[in-house]
């Protein structure tokens, strides 16, 4: 690989449809003009960062600002996206630079003690101390032997209705379940846009998005985002659900929402690619192995300020640990720490006594959800305990009630 001397310059308002331009290019989409319009209102120029090559633009990255839930918390966010190099600037550190950049830059300004990503390929954002930090379940099941146990008589009614036209009614339950669940990040009104946009040239000939709504004795506390697509062949209907999210402030409204999903008429299939690992419609229906669920990756996290990031979560047990952190692109982060906390407060602080334990900050980034075993990444040679009998303790105050997840692509 060769170092690249082309200047990183940050973005303009009016870079916007050439970087529109760049990135489908890049990620093999066609430009589509409702969509384009819907991330151009959450597109923030400041925190875009722009390589050209002459006038030709050449590689970019950018991050947006939201709160992202953690265990016992919400905090501030960097959520990294649009990031990407042209064919022919490969392998001449472009993308490094840029990594390098961002992250000094996001750490420099600091308000975000967290960065958080997806990425297009696994291996490509441990090399910057993104570590994996959810994972998620990728269900494309039959559904003609699922059942859910029957309804009980305290169900309430399911509308059917546009996603668009209910979108208050969706916020104010999401923004409920939100608090409970790692992993998930703040919608406002531009965000509720880009995730509700549908145009038809991305529906791969399905139906537009609907939404299921069930309303309890308090209005509307649950719903379902999804599409069907029609299928035949000589025996009969095939046709495909596809759910988008699932979102219930109670199990009542949960289970009523699945039962109408597994049972819409003419449907034989069932497909969702962002599912939590603890997802309770696996211990609900009476064949799981029908789900064909596959694990794979969701969300990388990356800690930019090691004391901010693990004094603003929470833990489910009480804990008192020095940990040895390695960081080589934030050396402000290298050194030992105190991590004193529970389920209620946490304080991390500069140690000067001997370490527990030691690892780098990519293994922070996957625990820091709670997705991740602190034993496990000892197993795998990743911790080191240098105190022993720090590890049995440790493991289970990193966890949460919840597994980490992600319901939304940025």
């Amino acid at each position: 690989m060769t170092t690249s001397s082309l200047p990183i310059e940050t973005a303009r308002a009016e870079d916007f449809d050439e970087l529109g331009r760049f990135l489908n290019l890049l990620f093999h989409h066609g430009l589509e003009p409702e969509a384009h319009e819907t991330e151009r209102a959450i597109f923030e120029p400041e925190r875009s960062l722009v390589v050209r090559d002459g006038t030709e633009l050449v590689a970019t990255a950018t991050a947006f600002t939201r709160e992202l839930t953690v265990p016992g918390a919400g905090m501030p966010a960097a959520h990294v996206s649009m990031v990407g190099v042209a064919p022919t600037h490969r392998r001449r550190g472009l993308l490094t630079a840029l990594m390098r950049r961002q992250l000094r830059d996001i750490h420099d300004a600091g308000r975000e003690p967290v960065a958080v990503l997806w990425a297009s390929e696994g291996q490509i954002y441990p090399r910057f101390g993104y570590g994996l930090a959810s994972e998620r379940l990728v269900l494309r099941g039959e559904t003609t032997e699922l059942r859910l146990p029957a309804p009980s008589a305290d169900e309430g009614r399911l509308r059917l209705d546009r996603p668009a036209d209910r979108q208050p009614d969706l916020a104010r339950v999401y923004d409920r379940a939100r608090t409970d669940r790692p992993g998930w990040s703040a919608r406002d009104d531009r965000w509720w846009r880009y995730v509700l946009v549908d145009p038809e040239s991305q529906r791969g000939g399905a139906t537009e998005r609907r939404v299921v709504l069930h309303e309890g004795p308090d209005g509307v506390d649950g719903y379902g985002l999804f599409r069907t697509k029609g299928e035949w062949d000589s025996g009969g209907p095939k046709s495909v659900t596809t759910v988008d999210e699932v979102v219930a402030s109670n199990p009542v409204a949960y289970r009523a929402i699945w039962r109408m999903l597994l049972s819409i008429d003419l449907t034989r299939q069932l497909s969702c690619q962002r599912v939590a690992p603890d997802e309770p419609l696996l211990r609900l229906v009476n064949e799981p192995r029908q789900l064909r669920a596959q694990l794979v990756d969701a969300l990388w996290v990356r800690v930019v300020n090691v004391p901010a990031a693990l004094a603003a979560r929470r833990y489910a047990t009480d804990i008192d640990v020095v940990i040895e952190v390695t960081d080589d692109l934030l050396p402000e982060n290298t050194g030992r720490w105190r991590l004193l906390g529970g389920p209620k407060t946490a304080t991390c602080t500069p140690a000067t006594g001997p370490a527990d334990l030691a690892c780098d900050v990519r293994c922070l980034g996957e625990l820091f959800l709670g997705g991740a075993s602190l034993t496990a990444l000892a197993d795998a040679g990743r911790v080191r305990e240098l105190h022993p009998g720090t590890l049995t303790p440790a493991t289970p105050a990193f966890t949460w009630h919840r597994a980490p997840s992600a319901l939304e692509v940025f």
